[in-house]
């Protein structure tokens, strides 16, 4: 039996990150989350993500950018979905530029973004 996707997500919000691990893991998933960009480098290389949760506007990076290092410096190819609260039509347009699987407003709320990340996990694998 395969195990359950594994997630990393990236919030600067410790509040947002509990709330989106208590959803994936209610749905199954397991998952890591990290609250800054050294624990979130650092789980990374610790474990193999089936799927990347980032989030827009952070403190000390945005993230698309942190999308754009997964790719281009770390070779990742697991699917990577912005998460954030910026305007729709600005997510929207940000997460085609990083070249990202897919996006998801915080104002859809959680279960949207189980939903994407059910989706992408269950299409690649």
């Amino acid at each position: 039996m395969r195990p359950p996707p594994r997630v990393l997500a990236i919030d600067d919000s410790v509040l947002t990150l509990a709330a989106i691990k208590i959803a994936l893991e209610a749905a199954g998933f397991i998952v890591d989350t990290a609250s800054d960009l050294a624990s979130f480098t650092e789980l990374r290389a610790r474990e193999r993500h089936d799927l990347f949760v980032v989030d827009v506007q952070m403190p000390e990076a945005f993230g698309d950018d942190v999308a754009g290092a997964l790719r281009g410096v770390y070779g990742e190819a697991a699917p990577i979905v912005l998460f954030s609260g910026l305007p729709e039509d600005e997510l929207r347009d940000r997460a085609m530029l990083a070249g990202v699987a897919g996006h998801v407003s915080k104002k859809a709320g959680l279960g949207a973004l189980v939903s994407k990340v059910r989706d992408l996990t269950s299409a690649a694998g």
